[in-house]
């Protein structure tokens, strides 16, 4: 190609780019002449320089930094109105506070763990627990975690996994052992813990627990009272401080009054609802049958239940029941039976203001401990 040729190739190229109305755009790309140029709208990425600050809640509010900063954590010292009132600009205007940093500055997590142990019962347990403690941490700083801990491992496993790291400002857990290793290692590092059920440690430590020995005691008089000659219990494990509350106060009933009994052997509170059922099929197709059942749980109830339906056996005529109630369940289950009522929302909601208070400041032990007696249900 001569050089004449290139030069007019190149004039003719540029006069397509200037038509297309950019030089080297492609005319697929350009706007026709006739139509309007599209319009774009966009919105500006937040920048950290944009990011909303404690700073900019207190110019909106008029407040000082530090006010805000005590009103969103929750200090008690800032007036209520006052704390709703930077709570609400702060969501307005998208605040979220640099968790890592709060971390660093005052060395908290703003975490309070919950560890829980899955068993039968676990359901209503759980859920009436959760609503009480979220009910204790509502307008506070705090936010409930769960993890959980499986029979099969050690109970101090999560505790310890739990402090090491210090992953939570306060731990709360369940199902307490006498001599429970959990209290022991949270107590000598001086960390807040509360706990559900007690232990038979000398010294002094938090918790709330239900009072198992009156309730075993009453459920067992109360069968008595309704003709019972021959009663029967399902125990929690044995490792576990509340069934010793609860053989004891099932005891002392039998014994005031001298009537039979036998305590089920082979299956616990935390055995499978169909092992209890197939227990308690063989007992009452076997000699000597008890008529009247004591139930810490209701999962432990509806499979005695379904045993005593299979034999033909019915609650309120041929045998009785007084079960430990801690949800709706058995207000939808007929016939009726007799019940006795556990509050564990109000467990969670005490565990959770107690728990609050230990990590305030300093308390005695004995100011964090809480019996929940049969009458307060």
């Amino acid at each position: 190609m001569s050089p004449d040729d290139l030069d007019e190739r190149r004039a003719r190229r540029g006069k397509r780019a200037a038509h297309a109305g950019k030089a080297g755009e492609p005319a697929w790309l350009s706007t026709p002449a006739n139509l309007p140029a599209p319009v774009t709208t966009v919105t500006p990425l937040r920048t950290a320089a944009l990011k909303p600050t404690l700073r900019t809640i207190a110019q909106i509010t008029g407040l000082a930094v530090t006010t805000v900063s005590r009103a969103l954590a929750g200090a008690p010292q800032i007036a209520l109105e006052t704390r709703q009132r930077v709570a609400q600009v702060a969501a307005e205007i998208g605040y979220l506070p640099d968790r890592a940093a709060q971390r660093l500055r005052t060395g908290r997590t703003n975490v309070i763990s919950l560890i829980l142990d899955p068993h039968e019962e676990i359901l209503g347990y759980a859920t009436s627990m959760i609503n009480g403690l979220t009910s204790a941490l509502r307008g506070t700083p705090y936010h409930l975690v769960i993890s959980p801990h499986f029979s099969d491992s050690p109970q101090i496993e999560p505790v310890s996994h739990i402090l090491r790291n210090r992953l939570a400002d306060g731990i709360i857990f369940t199902r307490t052992q006498p001599m429970d290793d959990r209290v022991k290692l949270l107590m000598q590092n001086d960390f807040p813990f509360i706990c559900h059920g007690r232990t038979e440690l000398a010294t002094p430590h938090p918790f709330v627990d239900y009072d198992n020995f009156a309730f075993a005691y009453r459920a067992a008089k109360k069968l008595i009272a309704s003709g019972c000659t021959k009663l029967a219990i399902v125990l929690p494990p044995e490792t576990f401080t509340f069934a010793h509350h609860m053989r004891h106060g099932f005891m002392a009933a039998v014994r005031e009054e001298g009537v039979d009994f036998e305590i089920a052997e082979g299956v616990t509170l935390d055995s499978k609802s169909d092992a209890i059922r197939r227990h308690f099929d063989a007992r009452l197709r076997g000699p000597s049958p008890p008529d009247g059942f004591v139930c810490g749980g209701e999962v432990v109830a509806m499979a005695i239940m379904a045993a005593c339906y299979d034999r033909g056996l019915l609650p309120g005529r041929e045998v009785d029941f007084v079960a430990k109630q801690t949800s709706g369940l058995f207000d939808q289950i007929r016939p009726r039976i007799e019940t006795i009522y556990e509050d564990l929302t109000q467990a969670g909601l005490l565990m959770g203001q107690l728990l609050l208070r230990r990590i305030a400041g300093p308390v005695t032990a004995e100011e964090l401990q809480h019996v929940q007696r049969l009458e307060d249900a």
